[in-house]
């Protein structure tokens, strides 16, 4: 059976999140669908990463093995048929040799938050960024980034129900950019690392806000790491300004 992977985004307003859930609207069960279409059978198709209710996807990454061989232009075309008008896209589909995974063989996974910071109610990037009423410091909330660098214990920032083994990762990068605006401010916070436990990029905007707002220091942010209490977090921000950006592969289809 010849697998392939798929490149994915999509706008996670609409569903419960990447996973499949009954009677419920996720991403994996909308391209499952799609894929029954071409080859009537169940499917299911394994991701880098789940994402949940209401988090975003530029560069989700999948796989699936199929019956027959697909001219993956075409593979692509028919799914993204069957998907309307779901907000979902496969952007990319190529063939992949038959160990590839695209969950196991990745070595790093990149999610983007964005913060815009404005009085007005937003309308065009409403539900695509989370939306604060104050201007953020982002030198102070770069420097507090700075303190999570590394390998840690982040049982601080993960959340309750992480169900992964050890709350040991090693954060490759977290780096804040501030970008101007007429209205206000853009805050972009770019966050590497192979892997990361449930709730923890947006543990850390959460907590990192409240130092760009001021109520926070930035080493609050490394005594809260140090605690290893989940009960030291701050607020764990909303899931709509979250992105999966990107995940890396050391053999990369889509390279």
């Amino acid at each position: 059976m010849p697998r392939y992977a798929f490149q994915i985004e999509y706008h996670g307003a609409p569903f419960v999140g990447w996973q499949r859930q009954a009677e419920q609207l996720s991403v994996q069960g909308a391209i499952e669908a799609a894929l029954a279409k071409l080859e009537p059978r169940a499917h299911t198709i394994a991701a880098a990463g789940r994402t949940d209710a209401g988090v975003h996807a530029t560069h989700q990454v999948a796989h699936v093995d199929l019956e027959r061989e697909w001219e993956t232009f075409r593979l692509m075309e028919a799914l993204n048929y069957h998907l309307k008008p779901l907000p979902v896209s496969i952007v990319r589909t190529e063939q992949v040799a038959d160990d590839w995974h695209a969950r196991f063989s990745a070595n790093e996974r990149r999610y983007l938050f964005r913060i815009i910071t404005r009085r007005a109610p937003l309308v065009h990037e409403a539900g695509l960024v989370w939306q604060v009423r104050q201007r953020l410091d982002a030198v102070a909330m770069q420097e507090a980034a700075n303190r999570l660098l590394g390998r840690h214990d982040f049982t601080t920032f993960r959340s309750s129900i992480c169900q992964a083994d050890s709350p040991m990762r090693t954060l490759d990068e977290l780096r804040v950019e501030e970008l101007a605006r007429p209205d206000g401010q853009e805050i972009r916070f770019y966050v590497r690392a192979r892997s990361f436990l449930h709730n923890q990029v947006r543990s850390f905007v959460g907590t990192l806000e409240r130092v760009g707002a001021g109520q926070w220091t930035p080493d609050d942010v490394e005594t809260a790491l140090h605690a290893r209490d989940r009960a030291a977090c701050g607020p764990v921000c909303p899931p709509h300004g979250l992105y999966l950006a990107g995940v890396g592969y050391p053999d990369d289809p889509f390279a």
